[in-house]
């Protein structure tokens, strides 16, 4: 089923009722979103980012009834991918979720930093988890020559600069894939802001 570009709801391809993980310290539910601007050749969900119409759409009903029923035992929810922002109306998409009196999480490549700088401001986001794939220098072989060195600095610097917005909890990630080395993940840290944190990720291969 393809998705369609008037529709954020199309974009939803997965759906996960209860998650002990993806949001530190909180009992999340987690909605998946198709499509990304990225290839990464180390993608744990390269069909859901570069083919999510193979994949079945999760009815709109379907999540409304869940999160009506739960959301008293629930304590967040976690937009996910693919890359969220890659998704179109994606700040009325939140804005529907955010009816249920729950925070929302964002996961995100920071590579659309405009779109982030949007759901700061209008309050739709409590927490922003920011993937960095690596150094500049690395980002065209880690992310399938989908995004230079500059692009990656000039987008990320910005978000970085947003973490100091007291009313939403940062989190940056780096995932330990095979291209890169401790020298790398230590000069990923130096690219952090003072008193940022960067959470380490293991990386799992594609069967």
């Amino acid at each position: 089923m393809q998705m369609d570009k008037h529709n954020p709801w199309s974009y939803v391809r997965g759906f996960q009722s209860y998650s002990f993980c993806d949001w530190p310290a909180k009992i999340s539910c987690v909605v998946f979103l198709g499509s990304c601007n990225l290839r990464c050749p180390t993608c744990h969900n390269y069909q859901l980012a570069w083919n999510p119409e193979t994949l079945p759409q999760i009815p709109r009903d379907r999540i409304f009834a869940y999160l009506d029923k739960q959301k008293e035992w629930l304590e967040g929810i976690v937009i996910s991918g693919g890359e969220p922002t890659c998704t179109p109306q994606l700040e009325s998409f939140l804005n529907e979720l955010a009816g249920f009196g729950l925070p929302i999480k964002l996961d995100t490549n920071g590579l659309r930093p405009e779109i982030v700088r949007n759901l700061l401001e209008q309050g739709l986001v409590q927490m922003l988890a920011v993937d960095i794939k690596g150094p500049w220098d690395k980002y065209p072989v880690l992310t399938g020559n989908k995004c230079t060195p500059q692009q990656a600095r000039e987008s990320l610097e910005p978000i970085m600069d947003m973490s100091v917005n007291k009313d939403c909890e940062f989190q940056f990630r780096c995932t330990k894939v095979p291209e890169l080395t401790w020298d790398d993940i230590e000069e990923v840290k130096s690219l952090l802001p003072v008193n940022s944190k960067l959470t380490l990720q293991d990386y799992i291969p594609v069967n």
